[in-house]
């Protein structure tokens, strides 16, 4: 077990077999990523931006600034019943939490 492991829950429908993108970049098993259960683990630290609050948002829709926080995304391309399935934006959870960011 990886006690400071990032934790993303599979979904259901995944088998024993399927890929891991983070960013769009193929994860690779064993040095990316482990395994534990139904949970990828990572070392890296993840993160999400979270929910942006009025004024962030307002000043994005009117121009005046952009959303430049890191905001990773961690998906999951697998075989459902025949056919290509991707799983994307799975939640995050961080170390010592049980809550996803």
């Amino acid at each position: 077990m990886i006690d400071d492991a990032w934790r993303v829950p599979l979904p259901d429908s995944v088998g024993d077999r399927f890929d891991v993108y983070v960013n769009g970049v193929l994860q690779q098993r064993g040095v990316d990523f482990g395994i534990e259960g139904r949970e990828l683990r990572f070392l890296k630290p993840l993160a999400k931006e979270g929910r942006l609050g009025f004024w962030r948002w307002t000043s994005i829709v009117l121009g005046v600034a952009g959303t430049y926080r890191k905001n990773d995304s961690v998906d999951v391309v697998y075989e459902y019943e025949g056919r290509r399935v991707v799983a994307t934006g799975l939640p995050i959870i961080p170390p010592g939490s049980d809550t996803p960011i």
